[in-house]
């Protein structure tokens, strides 16, 4: 009842035809990014380094607004 290796060729074969294997690598590689970049995010939810108050101003912020807080 399971999909065969024959099968997949044939389908694997339809899809590189249908978009190109310039389209796929893309695909691929954003998809690849996106998957390193939800892990970094979830790794950095769960330990965080610093608390809010205590992280270096954002580039841009005024210096002064960031002195007031100490």
């Amino acid at each position: 009842m399971g999909i065969s290796i024959s099968e997949l060729l044939v389908l694997l074969l339809i899809v590189v035809v249908l978009f190109g294997t310039k389209r796929l690598r893309n695909v691929g590689s954003d998809l690849g990014a996106a998957i390193k970049g939800f892990r970094n995010a979830v790794k950095d939810q769960d330990n965080p380094t610093l608390p809010a108050e205590d992280k270096p101003p954002i580039e841009g912020e005024t210096v002064a607004k960031h002195q007031e807080k100490t």
